[in-house]
């Protein structure tokens, strides 16, 4: 272990990898467990009144990210935390399902995950790990994209980015994916669900069904990415009668609740001031038959999440079962912030969400059953991305800082991490950690490849880090056209009309991470760098805004 921690300080100074750690240390397992549209407060270890034992667990018992940071939406995610690079330059420039018409057959947009980056399965088979997938993949519907043709062994997915949770629409077109339509692939090959499904169980099942007995002494990679709590809401009945009643108070009061119990636990400072809430409308203000249908959407949302932790607490006993749970590495992100459109509104896929509602039993008594689909709107997300401000889509910390733990019982310490880390930097961290080095990562078994951008934090996460760093050096991205730059405390935003000003905004996110205060009217010079520098950004990673009605 003390080899282990030189070698980790030695990585943080030069940037060497940790593959010269002797062939005695074991190399650890990994799961990387990816959540779907999951608010930061949701659990109970970062604020939240949801029960979710198993996962508060391995957080407390491990390392609590408070400044993790993906892009706003799921697909980009994925193709990030997969390759380490910029998502702009995979193949995932937009959703696969929607790619504007300025867009298509440009470089990065092709829609799947394409041969010019190689994905931490490919890198860590080769280096002599088994390798499995479960749930959903998202990252294009090509053959030459799916899961077994990037690294993995074995893998049960959904190739798309949505479904019914009780898998009531695999033999329907989605009116969400207006191109393809919704298919499951098992190792490769296309497969039909059972009757009895629900998505959380389904997938962590075959996920655990992946997992190497205790005999096998090979080191495994496990993705199991989890649909819930995406929309739409979806749980088991008796999950959600454990929530009656639970929402009564309203949004603005879970929004205050989660606030001071964040405090508490030292994940926000106390000074920190909250952005305001999107909506004018107050709960106050809604009508008793109102209250009565947003109560059952959150209590349906709270059941979605409870039963996460509930597949949780399975493979955790199975890992503990088959002796693999003290040396294996369990990160914990969700892909982005919390939902908060309302579908049928968005200026994206609006007559998309107008099918969606249409299509859906969403009386009182059906909410969250599997006839059901609704999704619960910018109050309730924003309680669950408070203090930050705005959600999911949007590149503002709301939708792009989520909730994320580490647990390595084995070697990693416990605690808060507040250091600035992005989801490009958990390729670089897991390959340090199973002594993967890459000699020329711009090359990949003789092809010139995209070199991996992240940073690896594994010496952040063992005892004895050194002080966090709490902003980047430099970070950007775009999504939908919506842009953000970071220089250190800085970060300027700039979101187009319908659902921005369409000029650049500036803040000190250290001082200020939720947003509230504008300064770019007195730091003209200090804007004027940023933007300069996001140009130049988008110039080098092949950026393609769509072109927007009106803008």
């Amino acid at each position: 272990m003390k080899m282990l921690n030189k070698l980790l300080a030695a990585t943080a100074m030069t940037g060497l990898s940790v593959s010269s750690v002797s062939a005695e240390e074991t190399r650890p397992n990994i799961i990387v467990v990816m959540v779907d549209d999951m608010g930061f407060s949701d659990l109970g270890a970062f604020g939240g009144e949801i029960r979710t034992p198993n996962l508060d667990a391995l957080a407390n018992k491990g390392v609590r990210f408070t400044n993790f940071h993906t892009t706003p939406v799921c697909a980009p995610t994925r193709a990030e935390f997969m390759t380490g690079v910029d998502h702009h330059q995979t193949g995932i420039g937009n959703f696969p399902e929607l790619r504007q018409d300025n867009q298509i057959d440009k470089p990065g947009y092709e829609g799947f995950l394409t041969d010019r980056v190689v994905t931490i399965a490919e890198r860590l088979k080769d280096a002599g790990y088994s390798t499995f997938q479960s749930g959903k993949w998202h990252l294009g519907y090509d053959p030459r994209a799916n899961p077994v043709a990037r690294g993995f062994d074995h893998s049960f997915t959904m190739l798309g980015g949505g479904h019914n949770h009780f898998g009531t629409d695999q033999n329907r077109e989605r009116p969400d994916l207006p191109n393809v339509g919704l298919v499951y692939t098992l190792d490769g090959k296309e497969v039909k669900i059972p009757a009895k499904f629900y998505s959380t169980d389904y997938f962590t099942d075959q996920f655990i069904s992946f997992l190497p007995d205790a005999k096998d002494k090979r080191p495994f990679f496990g993705y199991l990415a989890l649909t819930a709590p995406h929309y739409p809401i979806q749980a088991p009945a008796e999950d959600i009668r454990r929530y009656a009643g639970k929402y009564d108070a309203g949004y603005d009061a879970l929004r205050e609740a989660r606030l001071k119990r964040m405090k508490e636990l030292g994940l926000i400072a106390d000074n920190v001031v909250p952005h305001a809430q999107t909506s004018s409308k107050r709960w106050a203000d809604l009508t008793d038959e109102e209250k009565r249908i947003e109560a059952r959407t959150m209590e349906a949302y709270a059941a979605m999440v409870d039963h996460i932790d509930q597949s949780m607490g399975k493979l955790v006993a199975e890992l503990k079962k088959r002796g693999k749970y003290d040396n294996t590495i369990i990160m914990f992100f969700s892909d982005n912030g919390p939902e908060g459109h309302e579908l049928d509104k968005s200026f994206i896929i609006p007559e998309a969400g107008k099918a969606m509602l249409a299509a859906g039993d969403n009386t009182l008594d059906s909410i969250g059953s599997a006839n059901s689909y609704v999704w619960y709107k910018s109050n309730w997300a924003e309680a669950g991305s408070a203090p930050f401000r705005l959600s999911k889509s949007f590149p503002t910390e709301g939708g792009t800082r989520v909730v994320s733990f580490l647990s390595y019982p084995k070697h990693a310490r416990s605690g808060i991490e507040p250091s600035y880390i992005s989801v490009r930097d958990v390729l670089p961290t897991m390959l340090d950690f199973a002594k993967v080095k890459l000699d020329n990562p711009a090359e990949y078994k003789g092809k010139a490849v995209v070199a991996p951008q992240g940073i690896s934090f594994a010496q952040r996460i063992l005892p004895g880090a050194p002080a966090p760093q709490l902003s980047p050096t430099f970070a950007a991205g775009e999504m939908f056209g919506r842009r953000y730059v970071r220089d250190g405390r800085w970060k300027a935003v700039h979101i187009p009309p319908p659902t921005g000003t369409g000029h650049w905004e500036l803040f000190d996110v250290e001082a200020d991470p939720g947003e509230t205060k504008d300064l770019s009217r007195n730091n003209r010079d200090q804007l004027g760098k940023m933007v300069k520098a996001w140009n130049a950004y988008a110039a080098d990673k092949g950026v393609v805004p769509p072109i927007i009605p009106g803008n």
